[in-house]
């Protein structure tokens, strides 16, 4: 039986992606959770945000078989093997793993661009190119005992992204109320829609009855509006004006539905907690970990103890809308 993966993808770059995911695979960690969280963008931003440098050293050595995303699928791109069996899992808590991404990750692009349409005739290499990434999350998070995997991805529409979707079952969509995030729900909800009929009509022709591959669900389970600090530089009545569009947009767009829609798709408002982020990033932490030691004092306290409630909330409605028990797996 599979692991659950949700995706956190927009195609319009600085949605806070990267932020979410790290705080939420924290938060569950926090909750007694075990997750595992996979960083699928070739800028590793995730990765850095997780391990220090002389760690990363480690990761990505040079010369030498990197202990990250595209370690685990270099011998099927250099035509030497399959994916291999044991993914590395970077410890990061008791129960929360990272698999880690490096910037060797976009070598693979020309070749899942290339097997996607091979799929169509039947040959087996196609299909295990482009499960490459389903099946080393799956042996991932068996490997960590994980309940659900968390993936963050690049912003952008390109074959990476389609193979990384192909492996999810869930997605969820952070976007900032402006023109480009609307824009840009134009263009990721029609294509999402036609990656996952087009695996569809590709599975059909799977030659390996024996090959495990992803069903590719890829359904949207609701948006996330990131309240970015921009906001203060604008007007109110401007920022006011998008946010009331993304209701209908995410609905017409991403779900393909007509007419007006509520607020019921969406997740979270998440803050930007401006005065609290470098600190984190200074730190290595999530901001609800922040402590008096690391600079959280006098206002700072009442932030931190703000946005452990809210990411709280949103791990708890994520789980509910993915059908995950909310009760924590013993460990």
């Amino acid at each position: 039986m599979s692991v659950p993966v949700v995706a956190f993808f927009n195609n319009k770059g600085g949605v806070g992606k990267t932020s979410l995911v790290y705080h939420l695979g924290w938060m569950y960690a926090d909750q007694r959770r075990r997750v595992l969280v996979a960083d699928l963008d070739p800028q590793a931003n995730l990765t850095a945000a997780f391990l220090r440098d002389d760690r990363l050293e480690q990761v990505w050595p040079d010369g030498q078989h990197p202990l990250t995303i595209s370690g685990a699928v270099e011998p099927l791109l250099m035509g030497t093997g399959d994916v291999v069996d044991k993914p590395h899992v970077e410890r990061i808590s008791d129960g929360l793993g990272l698999i880690p991404g490096d910037l060797a990750l976009a070598q693979f692009e020309d070749e899942l661009s290339q097997q996607w349409p091979r799929c169509l005739d039947g040959q087996e290499r196609a299909f295990r190119v482009m499960s490459a990434f389903w099946r080393v999350l799956q042996r991932a998070a068996a490997a960590h005992s994980a309940e659900f995997v968390l993936i963050d991805l690049g912003p952008n529409l390109g074959a990476i992204n389609r193979a990384a979707l192909v492996a999810s079952d869930y997605l969820v969509i952070p976007l900032v109320p402006d023109l480009f995030s609307l824009q840009g729900l134009k263009n990721l909800g029609p294509m999402i829609r036609k990656w996952r009929a087009d695996w569809a009509t590709r599975l059909i022709h799977n030659p390996n009855s024996t090959l495990e591959l992803p069903r590719a669900a890829i359904e949207p389970i609701g948006y996330i509006v990131m309240q970015h600090a921009e906001r203060l530089s604008r007007p109110v009545r401007a920022y006011e004006r998008w946010a009331s569009r993304i209701p209908e947009d995410y609905s017409h767009e991403v779900l393909g539905e007509s007419g007006h829609s509520s607020d019921g798709h969406l997740l979270a408002r998440v803050k930007h907690y401006r005065s609290l982020m470098p600190m984190a990033q200074e730190a290595l932490k999530p901001m609800f970990h922040l402590t008096s030691a690391d600079g959280a004092i006098g206002a700072h306290t009442k932030a931190v103890a703000e946005a452990r409630e809210n990411f709280s909330l949103l791990a708890a409605r994520l789980l509910s809308r993915c059908g995950i028990p909310q009760s924590a797996s013993k460990r």
